[in-house]
């Protein structure tokens, strides 16, 4: 017997299976799927075997080494999805099979992952135990009988001691191990929550197509209860005997819906992101493939779970940019679920309350079903939105804080009220400048401008994490003439400390999370009320609820106006609503303060009313001009190179093979990247858009193979960009 093996390097020249034959003692075992051990060349690698036949007409073929994990086989819907990501992102094969796994699966590593606790057993015979009992005068060793006598099993750690190591030693007892999981949860406190009227409506509309495959767009206003339909669809697939993928867009929101998930179905769900450590995540991924839970909840690679007789996905806040993936394979996760839905035969639900541009498109035009959430659950009510003009307010020298946000924030204080602050940029300062000589800190890998940690005093850049300290005196002209301009949270948080004199305040952002569990351990202590005000960046703005919170501020509602990216006023238009939805939501009255130096923007003027139709309406109109999507479709690509000329004449190369062999496409560029040096590569761009998707694949696939006999200059193919 043969196996056909794709084998693990990434190299797309060598994305093809190789032949080897299957040894006697594996040929019961080995199935198709299966990861590897097999001879290539000198080396010894892994690969995946795609198919097992019974003649080959090569010679001298090796033989397949050993099964790496016998437990972790690729069934045929992932090695179809493995094959359609690699179509869909222009992947190689084994690439997409590797994206599919957690890292602990990835590479062979001779380490153990498995967490076990010892125990206490008798090794004789219950008759043997008591004559030792009556014939000894050691108290603690017959105490220590006695209780296995009573238990059979008992905890090492609760009896470890000298008398134990003479039971162990006299063969009276033995120490087993058994397997334990990390994470376990075995309470269960099923939720009674009555849906209402709107909720249930919703509900029903998609039990009826549990076992057909649909896409529903659930747009449903912020605190209108779509986590509790989730759950309950969720709670009537795992009747069915079915299971369940619930996807959040960052690890920040599983906190609070990962408890309620707990609470719901207790042991019965596997959570995967990648704030779990190597042992964690698998751990996690061993229960999947185990069959021991019907439920997994997690960021974007939880949708690759192999769970068994699936029975619906479910992508929560479907607009967020965090379900596509920024580097090879580029895939989008909502791409994914659609090929696994569409596979089973299950419904796709997506839910928000600010829908992607195309999501909410498709809903309109019938492609999606749209179901709607347009009230608050409970005595909750939408929050006042007020928009605050702050280059009035820049007259009377309030650069960070207005008038009006002040006089709240100490109002809410006073009231014992808690308020959530958000800017969405990190760091102390933007940049440094010199006063005296004009000199700007700039990274050396990427050419932009350094961002200034007061915390460890250090510039550092936030593409290629290049760090260096500053001192006080210019690098250029040596004089003490330095000035930090710009606003980040970390500044911020001290402004807030001065002006808001004993408030209780804590920051959220990349820098204060690093730690295992510090995002857990910040949301929980702000849900307790050990601190008053919450400043962070956009992971703040998404899926909290929190009930005393009926103050939100935001700080700058520009930072990503003045993105340049057709999609700035989604995302600003997005950010703002979601992060407005976080006030007010138990019987509280919530308000917010959004201050900006756009206020006649469109977008910042619908988040007024919460209008969200009405911005879809005026977007549309600019994409429909620009050419944009929905209306066509879009693929970045990006020619880098550490030689600048090599960068521009390849740029130009491709250009002129793009204008060859495409017909009926927009051609922009080549032009420098948004980005133009990052991490010592210059980078130009070509941006294409188009109204076939298929027919352009072709040609990407043919220029994708040139590239690959090219050393010195590379092309990153992104085919559905979230940026230009």
């Amino acid at each position: 017997m043969f196996a056909d093996v794709i084998i693990e390097y990434n190299s797309k020249k060598l994305d093809k299976t190789f032949t080897y034959k299957i040894p006697d003692f594996l040929k019961k075992s080995l199935k198709t799927g299966m990861k590897v051990k097999v001879p290539f060349g000198k080396n010894t690698i892994n690969g995946f075997v795609l198919k097992i036949k019974d003649n080959c007409n090569l010679d001298n073929i090796k033989n397949i080494i050993d099964i790496i994990n016998p437990e972790l086989v690729l069934n045929k819907e992932l090695q179809d999805l493995g094959i359609y990501l690699k179509n869909k992102t222009l992947c190689s094969l084994v690439t997409a099979f590797q994206t599919m796994l957690p890292s602990t699966f990835k590479i062979d590593k001779n380490h153990d992952y498995t967490k076990y606790e010892k125990y206490i057993i008798l090794k004789k015979s219950e008759n043997e135990i008591i004559n030792y009992i009556n014939n000894t005068k050691f108290k603690k060793q017959i105490d220590i009988l006695n209780l296995l006598l009573k238990e059979k099993k008992v905890s090492y750690k609760k009896l470890v001691s000298s008398s134990l190591t003479t039971l162990i030693k006299k063969n009276l007892v033995a120490v087993v191990k058994e397997e334990v999981y990390r994470i376990n949860k075995d309470e269960v406190k099923k939720s009674n929550t009555l849906l209402t009227n709107e909720q249930l409506k919703v509900f029903n509309e998609i039990k009826l197509s549990l076992n057909n495959f649909n896409v529903f767009l659930l747009h449903g206003i912020t605190g209108s209860g779509k986590t509790e339909i989730y759950f309950k669809l969720i709670n009537e697939v795992i009747k069915n005997n079915k299971s369940a993928i619930l996807l959040i867009p960052e690890i920040s929101l599983t906190t609070q819906i990962l408890e309620r998930c707990y609470n719901f179905f207790g042991n019965n769900v596997a959570v995967l992101h990648s704030g779990l450590s190597s042992s964690e995540k698998y751990n996690e991924y061993q229960k999947i493939l185990r069959d021991e839970v019907k439920v997994v909840v997690g960021t974007r690679s939880a949708v690759f779970s192999p769970l068994k007789n699936l029975g619906i996905i479910i992508i929560d806040e479907e607009h967020s940019e965090n379900y596509k993936q920024d580097t090879n394979p580029r895939y989008n996760a909502k791409d994914i679920a659609k090929f696994r839905c569409k596979y089973n035969n299950i419904p796709l639900l997506l839910g928000s309350a600010t829908p992607s541009l195309e999501s909410a498109s498709r809903a309109y035009k019938g492609v999606y079903k749209l179901l709607t959430l347009k009230n608050r659950v409970g005595f909750s009510i939408l929050p006042k939105i007020e928009i605050v003009d702050m280059s009035e307010e820049a007259k009377k020298k309030n650069i960070i804080f207005s008038n009006i946000l002040q006089t709240k924030i100490k109002e809410k204080l006073e009231k014992n009220e808690q308020v959530i602050l958000l800017l969405n940029r990190r760091g102390y300062s933007t940049f440094i400048t010199c006063q005296n000589c004009g000199y700007t800190y700039k990274c050396p890998n990427c050419d932009i401008t350094l961002t200034y940690h007061k915390d460890g005093n250090l510039l550092k850049c936030h593409y290629c994490e290049y760090s260096k300290k500053i001192d006080e005196l210019c690098p250029n002209c040596r004089e003490k003439s330095l000035s930090y301009l710009g606003l980040g949270t970390e500044k911020l948080e001290l402004e807030i400390k001065n002006k808001f004199k004993g408030a209780k305040v804590v920051r959220m952002d990349i820098d204060t999370t690093r730690k295992k569990n510090s995002i857990k351990n910040i949301i929980d202590d702000f849900a307790n009320h050990k601190y008053d005000i919450l400043l962070g960046t956009q992971m703040i703005t998404k899926g909290f609820d929190f009930p005393l919170v009926t103050l939100v501020g935001v700080i700058n509602a520009d930072t990503s106006l003045n993105i340049p990216d057709f999609r700035s006023s989604e995302r600003t238009f997005s950010q703002l609503l979601q992060a407005s939805g976080r006030a007010g939501r138990k019987n509280k009255l919530g308000e917010v303060i959004i201050q900006t130096y756009n206020k006649d923007n469109y977008a910042i003027k619908n988040i007024i009313n919460h209008n969200y139709i009405n911005f879809f309406k005026e977007e549309m109109k600019i994409r429909k001009a620009l050419k944009y999507p929905p209306y066509y479709y879009l693929t970045l690509i990006k020619i880098k190179s550490k030689d600048y000329n090599e960068a521009l004449n390849n740029a130009n190369k491709v250009s002129s093979f793009l204008h060859k062999n495409l017909k009926d496409v927009l051609i922009l560029g080549p032009s420098p990247a948004a980005l133009f040096k990052t991490n010592n590569l210059y980078r130009f761009q070509i941006l294409l858009k188009y109204k076939d998707e298929e027919k352009i694949k072709i040609v990407l696939k043919k220029l994708d193979l040139i590239f690959l006999n090219i050393k010195k200059t590379f092309i990153e193919i992104d085919i559905d960009p979230l940026y230009t």
